[in-house]
């Protein structure tokens, strides 16, 4: 038996199938994934994700301490509360720890990175935080509810306080508002606009039936998984972890490199693989015939060569919204517009995009 969120009794109430995720018990699905995923992209869905790890970092020196340990700059997020920043939390070799999402609270910080890397994340943390005023404090007892979708927001403020509802239709993209004791912030990992709510574990069930009184689907892993590719998001232990750099994980544009006085972790050692220029880059690919693209399949840039160079797939699935298969895939830089993907003893063309499939129910390609 794993970790169990405050909703656990509820989400097997509404039949839910629960599956272990990162030491977690959480639902991968309450049905039809293929239906969650529609809802999402056309109307909303609600996700339980209290099994990511909410960590605030108070002190006179939080604001220092961050723009040590992330290689993204909190600086960008200037004087007025609310901003959100993603970021990757380097190793002194360049490689991912994790990614996550820094808010500025005003005088302090909220950060949430994975429940699997949890305990290495605090140890990390806490380790470069020697000689900063800083406190790191995990809060185990707030609870997070994810609502995604184009009708979202408008649930969300059909259901709560007047001052959250008024506080939740006012934000900004990739802003936070503290309303009370929840933490209501426009941010998601679906590729639709919506909110992720941070709210005390005690009220968390009530507004999640709320939510579903209203028609909002409870949604599992599944579809959140699905959501995530087809938007061209990063899953950490795919995409990225500590052997890979920034640089081959798309998430060179998270990399703050001014002011050059500004010595993250990690950064000589990125700033030495982009001077050198790097040998592997993520992209999408698109298989329009039979077949379903897996994680761990090679795929061969150029077959004509005697020693062909080879990528790997690193997340791969049907796209529910666009009818055929999608994946993301490290690869040699040389790539071209095509490649070949090894499956079942056979090499399968793909053609090879940005990575980035459908944002806002549209397609990109």
């Amino acid at each position: 038996m794993g970790n169990k969120t405050v909703l656990f009794e509820t989400h097997q109430e509404m039949q839910g199938k629960m599956v272990d995720f990162g030491g977690w018990d959480m639902p991968l699905n309450y049905g039809s994934q293929i239906e969650e995923h529609h809802q999402v992209r056309r109307h909303a869905g609600m996700f339980d994700v209290s099994h990511m790890t909410i960590v605030d970092v108070t002190g006179s020196q939080s604001k220092a301490y961050l723009r040590h340990l992330l290689a993204n700059d909190v600086e960008k997020l200037g004087g007025e509360p609310g901003k959100a920043l993603y970021s990757a939390m380097l190793n002194d070799s360049g490689g991912v720890i994790d990614d996550l999402i820094v808010y500025h609270m005003g005088g302090w910080y909220r950060t949430v990175v994975n429940c699997a890397t949890r305990e290495k994340d605090l140890a990390w943390m806490r380790r470069q935080a020697d000689g900063f005023d800083v406190a790191i404090n995990e809060r185990p007892e707030l609870a997070m509810i994810a609502v995604q979708g184009p009708e979202a927001i408008g649930h969300v403020g059909a259901v709560t306080s007047a001052a959250r509802s008024a506080a939740s239709a006012g934000l900004s993209v990739f802003q936070g508002v503290q309303v009370e004791e929840w933490f209501i912030a426009r941010t998601g990992y679906t590729g639709e606009d919506g909110l992720e709510v941070i709210l005390p574990e005690a009220d968390a069930e009530a507004f999640w039936r709320a939510l579903a009184q209203r028609g909002v689907v409870p949604c599992g892993l599944a579809a959140r998984d699905t959501l995530r590719l087809e938007a061209g998001m990063n899953l950490y232990g795919n995409e990225m972890d500590e052997s890979i750099s920034p640089l081959a994980a798309n998430m060179a544009w998270t990399l703050a490199w001014e002011p050059q006085t500004r010595d993250f972790v990690g950064r000589a050692a990125v700033l030495a693989e982009r001077q050198r220029q790097p040998s592997h880059k993520l992209v999408g690919l698109v298989l329009e015939g039979r077949g379903v693209l897996r994680a761990g399949q090679a795929v061969i840039v150029d077959a004509a060569a005697q020693a062909p160079a080879k990528g790997v797939v690193t997340s791969g699935t049907y796209s529910p919204t666009l009818g055929f298969s999608i994946a993301l895939a490290r690869v040699p830089v040389e790539v071209g517009d095509t490649c070949l993907v090894e499956m079942r003893n056979k090499q399968v063309a793909v053609k090879v995009v940005k990575p980035g499939f459908v944002r806002h129910g549209q397609s990109l390609l």
